[in-house]
């Protein structure tokens, strides 16, 4: 067995074991589909059994974590991710520069703009420490083959040792996902049968031998490695008087290339370039008959969609806090009618009548749209498809997985949460098809906003933050403020609680409680 199946078959094993304490957390969110348990997560860094050394340089039977300067210098597969983010770092510090003149930008508090401190990823004191582990082969329409993907995500640390407190240890704002397919389609069981992606779903949920998740002939222990992804708060800027308060995150993905053995720098899923489009006329027009065809505005409507590579980014600059209202600050910002245009755009990518006409087009065909039921229903979803308009959907800071700090003794409270609510409340849906899949059943992988979880999860979320209760995204016009907009009907609060506006935003508001 490989190297690689080990690991995922150790994965197993613990998981089965923590089951019982996951279910003992508030609404049981994340049973069977992440492991968030902080004692079980400090326990496989620190015996090393999924420190990135190991599962990256098993020739070298590493089993000691690598500090950051030697993991991008020793691990050859790592070679361009560092360059890379030094290259996003440089363009947005000049893109800052040209903005805002008159502020200042560099690392320290002594700036206007605070930059991420570079230093980290090449510094002895730092390395990356297993903050979860996440199932989503709720992601299988993508690559039915390998089941979808487990996700390996781990969060940048700084470890210190001070006169007066000994070794302290401090997590810092990036993340590195380490994503592996679920499984190999070579894999075999131990009487010579392929492992099926209903086996490996059991296993997650609990049920059968751990044992013989991943087993049978040897592959090479690259076979599962699929892609790196990045998460960078890349700057804090304090409010002033030529903006409000802001932090922007970088993001990059590095697709594994199994012949040259390295993650070499990629496009986005689904990370529509704006500028781009915007720029060109032949691209505007490409994307805009591409993305109204009825196959794939189905597949936009159910959040199934996979973008072509000539319309997408290979990096993301991600503003927070985004807001509810359309703003430069959001990916589609100018591509709607009405945005902005007029501002050196152009003309906007889609008119109202364009979606309109789609609508209508989709409807005669027999296409029954779940969630885009509107232009602004489609003006949301263009957002939330990208993954800068996701991770700025009910975030933490930037983050959707930030993890538990386990290596404080008191973790922040801000840490204490592993995952935001939109991670949380979609748990549910991915739970759901993991059932379909164990049962050897076609899972239903569509998806509802990421503001708002499907109804197919209104039992267990019901009076929540994830769907109906205090803080949850809701229908203005539900409450009386006008005609009820067809995509977002469904977003009523629970009983006791009213919508009420939280920005300028007359459609979408949040749960509170009701007030004279």
């Amino acid at each position: 067995m490989s190297r690689a199946s080990r690991i995922l078959v150790a994965t197993a094993v613990f998981f089965g074991g923590i089951v019982s304490s996951l279910a003992a957390e508030n609404a049981q969110l994340a049973r069977g589909t992440a492991i968030t348990d902080p004692d079980l997560l400090r326990e496989l860094d620190e015996h090393d059994a999924f420190t990135i050394s190991r599962l990256l340089w098993p020739e070298r039977n590493a089993n000691f974590p690598l500090t950051t300067d030697l993991m991008f210098s020793w691990l050859s597969q790592l070679k361009e991710i560092r360059p890379a983010i030094d290259a996003e770092i440089d363009r947005y510090v000049a893109r800052q520069k040209a903005a805002y003149p008159t502020e200042t930008i560099g690392v320290g508090e002594g700036f206007d703009v605070q930059l991420f401190d570079r230093a980290n990823l090449k510094s002895r004191d730092t390395r990356f420490v297993l903050a979860g582990i996440v199932n989503r082969m709720d992601r299988a329409y993508v690559s039915e083959d390998s089941c979808g993907e487990i996700r390996l995500i781990y969060r940048l640390a700084r470890f210190e040792t001070k006169p007066d407190s000994g070794r302290t240890a401090t997590r810092l704002p990036m993340t590195l996902n380490l994503v592996m397919k679920a499984r190999d389609a070579r894999q075999m069981d131990g009487n010579g049968k392929p492992i099926t992606c209903a086996e490996v779903a059991r296993r997650w949920l609990g049920n059968g031998d751990w044992q013989g998740l991943i087993g049978g002939d040897f592959f090479p222990y690259d076979a599962m490695l699929d892609r790196i992804e990045t998460n960078v708060q890349i700057s804090v800027a304090a409010k002033s008087a030529l903006h409000d308060f802001r932090s922007d995150y970088l993001l990059k993905v590095f697709k594994y290339d199994a012949v040259s053995k390295t993650f070499a720098e990629s496009t986005l899923e689904n990370q529509i370039d704006r500028d781009r489009i915007l720029a060109d006329n032949d691209l505007r027009r490409d994307f805009r008959d591409w993305l109204l065809a009825p196959d794939h505005l189905r597949d936009f409507d159910r959040g199934t969609v996979l973008i072509p590579e000539k319309f997408l980014a290979k990096a993301a600059i991600v503003p927070t806090p985004a807001g509810l209202d359309a703003s430069p600050l959001q990916p589609e910002f100018g591509m709607m009618q009405g945005e902005g245009n007029g501002e050196g755009q152009g003309e906007p990518v889609f008119s109202d009548n364009d979606v309109v006409g789609a609508l209508k087009q989709a409807a005669a065909r027999g296409i029954d749209l779940q969630n885009v039921r509107s232009v602004a229903g489609f003006q949301r979803r263009l957002n939330d498809v990208t993954c800068a308009g996701c991770h700025q959907t009910r975030g933490i800071g930037g983050f959707h997985f930030p993890g538990v700090d386990w290596l404080a003794d008191k973790p922040s409270n801000a840490t204490i949460v592993p995952a935001s609510p939109h991670f949380l409340g979609d748990q549910v849906r991915r739970r759901d098809i993991l059932t379909a899949m164990a049962g050897g059943k076609r899972p239903d992988f569509s998806r509802g906003f990421a503001s708002r979880p499907q109804t197919r999860g209104s039992t267990e979320l019901a009076g929540t933050e994830y769907q109906d209760g205090w803080g949850a995204h809701c229908s203005l016009e539900n409450a009386g403020s006008g005609s009820a907009d067809r995509s977002f009907t469904s977003w009523n609060c629970a009983k006791g609680l009213t919508c009420q506006a939280a920005a300028a935003s007359r459609r979408i508001g949040m749960c509170f409680i009701k007030t004279r």
